[in-house]
């Protein structure tokens, strides 16, 4: 239990980076597969990030172009936070658009610092849930082993 109390507050730091609050009991009481499976859905939701990252910066200059972003980190915390049992298709990824950024005269709101910082951003979240998945995994070696 005290390895996945580690692996749920390293989560649960990911998740807080974005400002949101966790029913952190709910996460340690769910099965370990269960943690596996949001760490996955991270991991995706980070591919998925990456891909919308790039694809700002290849139209940096296209008229009328208007940044993509993908919620993860909200979702996954309404569904911890929920009194219900937690269902993981609730927590895909969705690529969405910002309303708030400020356009350009040409009618792009896609600013190439932003971008960068939100990609060493997403390069770190991602490398978190690797090391995540890859502590867990080494815990269910331990405990094959063990037995």
């Amino acid at each position: 239990m005290a390895g996945i109390q580690h692996l749920a507050r390293l989560l649960l730091f990911l998740i807080s980076r974005q400002g949101l609050c966790v029913n952190i009991r709910k996460l340690l009481m769910s099965k370990a597969d269960s943690i596996v499976d949001i760490i996955d859905a991270g991991i995706k939701a980070e591919n998925l990030r990456q891909q919308a990252i790039a694809n700002n910066i290849a139209n940096l200059e296209t008229p009328g172009y208007r940044r993509i972003d993908v919620k993860f980190e909200q979702l996954l915390a309404k569904c911890l936070a929920s009194s219900e049992e937690f269902d993981l298709d609730e927590v895909e990824a969705q690529l969405f658009q910002p309303k708030q950024t400020p356009v350009k005269s040409n009618g792009n709101d896609v600013n190439l610092e932003d971008e960068v910082g939100r990609m060493i951003k997403n390069t770190l979240r991602h490398k978190a849930y690797i090391r995540l998945l890859s502590k867990k995994y080494k815990q269910i070696e331990l405990a094959i082993s063990l037995k």
